[in-house]
């Protein structure tokens, strides 16, 4: 069969209309992209455009001769597909011009059907000759620039970092006998210690670098290494060492914290309770002042009122102990004291009780424990005393008269904890996604009787699905903490309650995040990702517990959402319920308006991809779950209903507003540092990271968003194809993207990683 000679601007349309038809059936949404596209192309000819139209025609569609006419036009010519590229039918479109032709100019038309179609490369491979000699990724994007991006200021200090992490110390390696598995660990949290990295958020006047920003980064960097590690370093100099710096003066700084800091003095955390664990407020343990001997008596009453989980229970000398300190016979609330538990032979003090929680699910190098108080003695001066202290006379005394403000403030000092928390998480997720698309840029499955080699894991449209949205998304929360974290430490902030609800919502959906992304890294890894060389095992164990500790997420987003309907109030009643709702009235009723049909039923790719849409989606969402919200509370109330009663009746309700506000939070913050970045390639990444991470979210919640009429099926599905385009336009880059973490080559110990 001769092949029929087309023009070149008739040529470069066959292999979009090859597509559209090889399924036999062409769509409205189909026919009206093609015929703005053909109706904008200034190079077609009045005859050329009404040949095109006609191709279009669903009552008259091509005859089979037509169809076979292309197909043997775009077949044996040499010019393959290559599914790599950023437009790939376009760029295939081209280069079949430039073989038939001698001009062969771009055209930006064809770009925009393929874009506005959302037409995938796996939907059309098996029509044409398909490039399968994949690079595993492309050097267009510099991963030591990403990496240097996502350092900002403390690359200095990162840097310093993992280079010490380059020691036989640090080895990864199985450990399924706690006993040395800790030992190991309190090994290399000495030698970190002897390193000066104890002492990063101390202040300079105890040897310290009064640095909780480049702490919270060395936090992340430590996941490469192990878990267990992290853990057991953040309760010593973060949890012990920072009750003390944070609850306690200058006279507690100079006696204890540089000891703490060279971890020359072993420590925990003594606040969470059998019976009560995100419940601080209902601990049982008592603080009991005895004015005849100046001495604070620490007791456990009951029999689940003992202190639970506390890591480093096994090796430390001193606890941090909240309790009920009762002055005078009056409750003046939870207070944290310094209770010695050991001797300097490492014996259990008179009173004391330390049990070993034994084997848990992960984070086996830590010694967590149980411990009982029975009467200990200590002396006054151990009250860790910033917010609230016992005279010599013998009296409590607090600058904060406001008993439930008192405690909140004192629990805010301990936020950064919330925050390294969920960075850690986020330096698991991080390992888990490098492993897995490392191993997917390598490992090759299945094939047809034509391609001569297998495919690779990360060229499946699922694999890429599967995965990149999890990249994009650790990006996006890399930058959030790094905000958060600097909100947090900034001094002229004094209201620290706006920070501690962003805090809350942000600790729980990061670790929710890094759970999930560990679990889909691990299937995405097969049987490989199983094994325990390969890390994600260890990795799923580890970060478990992340979800649940530093408060339980689900209580944190109910907080985080009390937070934001309640603008910041920590208690409720009927009376001050009023205030809010008149609050609500001001910032929200007035901005739910109908959503216009032109702009829920807009699809084309501009306003898909412009941040402005995805802020619209965002916050109409989180205004709408406030007002709404605050509307059942203010019915249930008016019924007679207690407030604390009415709560309980819409949690599902707060827990959704509280995901949904971390969610925006996360996404605004990114958008203003991408804003901030001044060269243009890595800005342009960063953006599109940015939207495929918006995408994502708002597909996740779509459910919500056609209930409220927000968008309509027609959106949904183009909002979807959007997001499926968005993973294989970054496909090429993938490989850079996990290596723009920064994970030292001496720490991607997983086989399946190299």
């Amino acid at each position: 069969m001769k092949k029929k000679s087309y023009t070149p601007e008739i040529l470069q349309y066959i292999p979009f209309f090859y597509v559209i038809w090889s399924d036999d059936l062409i769509t409205v949404s189909e026919i009206n992209v093609v015929d703005r596209a053909i109706g904008k192309d200034k190079t077609l000819t009045a005859e050329n455009r009404q040949l095109l139209l006609s191709w279009l025609n669903p009552e008259h569609p091509p005859e089979n001769a037509t169809l076979k006419e292309w197909k043997h036009t775009l077949s044996g010519t040499g010019v393959k597909l290559v599914e790599r590229d950023t437009y790939p039918l376009s760029t295939f479109s081209q280069n079949l011009v430039c073989h038939y032709h001698e001009a062969c100019p771009f055209n930006d038309q064809l770009k925009h059907i393929e874009v506005n179609l959302g037409i995938q490369p796996n939907h059309y491979s098996h029509l044409f000759d398909v490039d399968i000699e994949h690079n595993a990724t492309s050097g267009y994007y510099n991963a030591s620039e990403i990496d240097t991006i996502l350092k900002g200021k403390h690359a200095d200090l990162v840097d310093g970092f993992r280079s010490v992490l380059d020691h036989p110390i640090f080895e990864w390696d199985i450990y399924r006998n706690k006993e040395k598995f800790r030992s190991h660990v309190l090994d290399q949290v000495k030698f970190l210690a002897d390193n000066g990295y104890g002492v990063t958020a101390y202040p300079e006047a105890v040897g310290g670098k009064d640095d909780m920003e480049g702490y919270a980064h060395i936090f992340e960097n430590m996941m490469y290494v192990d878990g267990s590690l992290t853990i057991k370093f953040g309760v010593q100099f973060g949890l012990f060492g920072g009750s003390i710096q944070k609850l306690g003066t200058k006279k507690h700084h100079d006696a204890y914290l540089r000891d703490a800091g060279t971890a020359s003095l072993l420590g925990c955390f003594a606040m969470t309770e059998t019976g009560h664990g995100s419940n601080v407020r209902g601990i049982k343990t008592t603080a009991t002042y005895d004015k005849d001997t100046d001495n604070l008596i620490i007791h456990t009453p009951g029999k689940n009122d003992n202190k639970e989980y506390i890591g480093n229970a096994l090796d430390s000398t001193m606890a941090s102990v909240f309790a009920q300190l009762i002055v005078n016979g009056k409750n003046e609330g939870v207070h944290a004291i310094l209770v010695p538990v050991r001797n300097e032979k490492h014996e259990l003090l008179p009173g004391v009780t330390i049990e070993d929680n034994g084997y848990k699910l992960g984070l086996n190098g830590v010694d967590n424990g149980k411990i009982w108080f029975n009467q200990v003695s200590v002396p006054r001066e151990n009250l860790l005393n910033k917010y609230g202290d016992i005279s010599q006379d013998g009296n409590y005394h607090s600058d904060i008269k406001n008993p439930s403000k008192r405690f909140f403030t004192m629990l805010g000092t301990l936020v950064g904890g919330r925050i390294c928390v969920a960075r850690a998480g986020l330096g698991g997720a991080k390992f888990a996604l490098a492993v897995a698309v490392k191993h997917a840029l390598k490992r090759r499955q299945f094939n047809d009787s034509v391609k001569i080699q297998e495919d690779l894991l990360m060229d499946y449209p699922t694999h890429q699905l599967r995965l990149t949205p999890l990249v994009a998304s650790a990006y996006i929360y890399h930058v959030t903490l790094d905000k958060l974290m600097a909100t947090y430490c900034d001094e002229s902030q004094t209201d620290k309650r706006v920070i501690e609800t962003q805090v809350a919502g942000l600790k729980a959906i990061i670790t929710w995040y890094a759970n999930t992304t560990i679990q889909e890294c691990r299937e995405a890894c097969g049987g490989k990702g199983y094994l325990l060389e390969n890390r994600i095992a260890d990795l799923k164990g580890d970060v478990d517990i992340f979800t649940t500790f530093e408060g339980d997420n689900t209580v944190l987003s109910l907080l985080a959402a009390k937070g934001v309907l309640s603008d910041f109030k920590s208690e409720f009643n009927s009376a001050g319920f009023a205030a809010v709702l008149k609050i609500l009235g001001i910032q929200i009723s007035d901005k739910l308006t109908t959503i216009d049909p032109r702009y829920s039923n807009k699809v084309d790719a501009e306003h898909l991809y412009n941040p402005k849409f995805h802020k619209h989606a965002f916050d109409y969402r989180t205004r709408r779950l406030t007002y709404t919200l605050a509307m059942r509370i203010r019915d249930y109330i008016k019924q007679g209903m207690p407030s604390y009663q009415a709560f309980l009746k819409v949690q599902t309700h707060l827990l959704a507003l509280g995901k949904a506000y971390s969610i925006e939070l996360a996404y605004k913050t990114f958008v203003e540092f991408t804003e901030q970045l001044t060269e243009d390639k890595n800005k342009a990444l960063f953006e599109k990271l940015g939207t495929l991470y918006a995408l994502h979210e708002i597909r996740k919640d779509a459910e919500w968003y056609l209930e409220q009429d927000y968008f309509g099926s027609t959106k949904s599905k183009a909002i979807r194809q959007r997001l499926e385009r968005l993973c294989t336009e970054l496909r090429p880059h993938i490989g850079v993207l996990v290596d723009g973490f920064g994970i030292p080559e001496h720490l991607m110990t997983a086989p399946i990683a190299r």
